[in-house]
This record gives structure tokens, C-alpha cells and sequence, in this order.
């Protein structure tokens, strides 16, 4: 099952006694983690007594084991969480096996395993279906619904074109969208329940414009894992292949006229004037225009209208401007 169905069915029926999370977003791994131990231990005084966290790589098989069999104190359950699940060997089987036929009943085991396991694997072979939670990343629609459903939960209403536009600007990672969303939470007047398209793009928007800011200054410091880290995410966000191209274009081509005026003997402020900036920016792409040849930027301007005249012949972008954006880097 889902982690929204296995969220909305605690407390409704009996508490399995050994269960597995297991997938690629880490929100609603955590999100389902943390609920399920709020059920079982409410109180965190609670929390610090009964519940056990075991790294798998770490321990044996026997050791889980045995760590389940402990009694709890002073409550009426104990939680043993097993992370990285994923890395668990077939030799862990039969000792692990053995134990989920016949679990301590005062006990809930948790395997958590930050990427979606194989239907091949052991684990999904002697659970039952009931006890397995699939937390894999959410799309499309099933996506709206769960933003809709989790602003529902904190008290606020969402038109689905809203929600829609928050995944065009931010992406589909969770982990991001619950934050951008508790900014607008926080940006609406008081008395106002309802995130309008408006709101969101009011705060979102701003995000993007940082991120365009940080993807040219990566590439003016050749910092090719951090470029590369932002464009995915403009991407993803749906920004426009041809919007961000445009974007570099334009840095690649005030570092190409720069050098010019400098070499025509033009002070700072005048440039400031030509290019219509403040002397405190213009100043920073003094040291940048002296610091790169002419031939460098002639290049790079000729790759950048290269990846133009592709993208509009149908070309892949994702590909093309990363490709783009390692020659700028070099």
C-alpha cells in the first residue's frame, strides 16, 4: 500500500507488528516514520526509552533480533527502527524469518529502506502485503492530490491550478514543495485560508529568480556540480530550455562587450552606463572580462547560439544544455 493509506489506517485497526517502508522520497518515508511513532509512543519521554534506531549495515541479523525480544519500559509498546534495509544480505533471512512468524507482541519492527526494494528481494517475500508501505516519489496527479490534501490538514484550502503552478515552479521532490508551501502558509494576511495562484507565485517566484542568479554565477566560477545541481532544478521546474539559454547568453555576451571597452580604454562608470548597471556589479565583471580571452567568449556565445538553433529543431534540452553548460565551464 501507499504511505497516505497506510497514514489514514493507523488507529483504525490492529498495529502490525513488523513492517517495511521502503522508497525513493525521503518526505514521506520520514512523514509516515515519525506518525507511526507518535502512535505508539505519544509521550517523547516515551520515545527516548523504547525506541531503538539500528543502522543495518551495522548489525547482525541476531542483534535485531534480540532487540525486539527486549521488553519496554514503562509502556505499553517498544519500536525498533532498522534504516537502510536496502543493504540487508539473504544471510540475514532466516534469522529475521524466523522472528516474523512469531513477533514479540509488545514490540513493532520498522525496516526503512531509502530506496524502493526489488519485488525480488527477501524482505517483500516474507512480509505480508498489509505490512508493506511504498513511499516512491509522486506524479501528476497523485501529487496535486497529496499537496491538496496535506494543505487541507494545516487548515488551508488550494484551487488545483495553484497547486499545479507550485509543482511547475519548484518540481516534483516533496521534500521542497512541503517548504515552499509553509513560506506561502506564513505570507498570507491574517484571516486568509485560501493560497491563490497569485500567492503562490508571489513567494515561488522569487525562488526561481535566485535560481537563474545562482546558475550564472556558477558558471562564471566554473562550478560545474553546483551549475549543473541548479539547471536540473530549473528544469524540473519547467523553466523554459530556451529562457535559461537566453540567460547565459546574455552573461556570455556583457563579459564579451566589456572586454571590448576595456580594451577601448572605457572606465567603470562609463560601462555602467552602457550596460545600464550599478558600478558595484560592473566593477565584479571587470576582474571576470580581463580573466577570460576573447577567444573563450567568442566560443561560448557560438555554442550558445549552436544550442539555440537545436533546441528549436527539436532536440533533446536536458541533454543539450547540460552539454552547454560543461563546455561553458571549461
Amino acid at each position: 500500500m501507499d504511505a497516505s493509506t497506510f497514514l489514514k489506517g493507523l488507529g483504525h485497526g490492529e498495529i502490525p507488528r513488523v513492517l517495511l517502508f521502503h522508497g525513493s522520497e525521503p518526505f514521506l518515508l520520514n512523514d509516515a516514520l515519525r506518525r507511526f511513532t507518535t502512535l505508539l509512543l505519544p509521550d517523547p519521554s516515551g520515545v527516548t526509552l523504547n525506541r531503538e534506531l539500528l543502522e543495518a549495515k551495522e548489525v547482525t541479523p541476531e542483534t535485531i533480533v534480540h532487540s525486539c525480544e527486549t521488553a519496554p519500559f514503562l509502556s505499553e509498546w517498544r519500536l525498533v527502527v532498522v534504516r537502510g534495509a536496502q543493504s540487508l544480505s539473504a544471510k540475514a533471512r532466516e534469522p529475521i524469518e524466523a522472528y516474523v512468524r512469531s513477533p514479540n507482541p509488545t514490540t513493532c519492527l520498522v525496516f526503512v529502506s531509502d530506496e524502493p526494494l526489488p519485488a525480488t528481494h527477501w524482505l517483500l517475500k516474507i512480509l505480508p502485503a498489509s505490512g508493506v508501505v511504498d513511499a516512491r516519489g509522486l506524479l501528476g496527479a497523485g501529487l496535486v492530490s497529496w499537496l491538496r490534501h496535506y494543505v487541507r490538514a494545516n487548515g488551508f484550502e488550494a484551487p488545483e491550478d495553484a497547486l499545479t503552478l507550485l509543482v511547475e515552479h519548484v518540481g516534483e521532490e516533496l521534500t521542497t514543495l512541503v517548504s515552499e508551501l509553509e513560506k506561502v502558509f506564513l505570507s498570507l494576511p491574517p484571516g486568509t485560508n485560501r493560497l491563490t495562484p497569485a500567492a503562490i507565485h508571489a513567494v515561488v517566484g522569487e525562488q526561481r529568480t535566485r535560481s537563474i542568479f545562482e546558475l550564472t554565477r556558477a558558471m562564471e566560477r566554473r562550478d560545474l556540480p553546483q551549475g549543473l545541481t541548479v539547471l536540473d532544478r530549473l528544469l524540473v521546474a519547467g523553466e523554459e530550455p530556451l529562457g535559461v539559454l537566453g540567460m547565459l547568453t546574455r552573461e556570455l555576451r556583457l563579459l564579451w562587450q566589456t572586454k571590448e571597452w576595456l580594451r577601448q580604454g572605457k572606465a567603470a562608470e562609463e560601462i555602467a552606463k552602457l550596460t545600464r548597471r550599478p558600478v558595484r556589479v560592473v566593477e565584479g565583471v571587470l576582474g571576470r572580462a580581463e580573466a577570460t580571452s576573447a577567444q573563450t567568449l567568442s566560443r561560448g556565445l557560438e555554442r550558445c547560439w549552436e544550442v539555440e538553433q537545436s533546441l528549436k529543431s527539436g532536440g533533446h534540452p536536458r541533454a543539450e544544455m547540460t552539454l552547454l553548460f560543461v563546455d561553458l565551464c571549461q
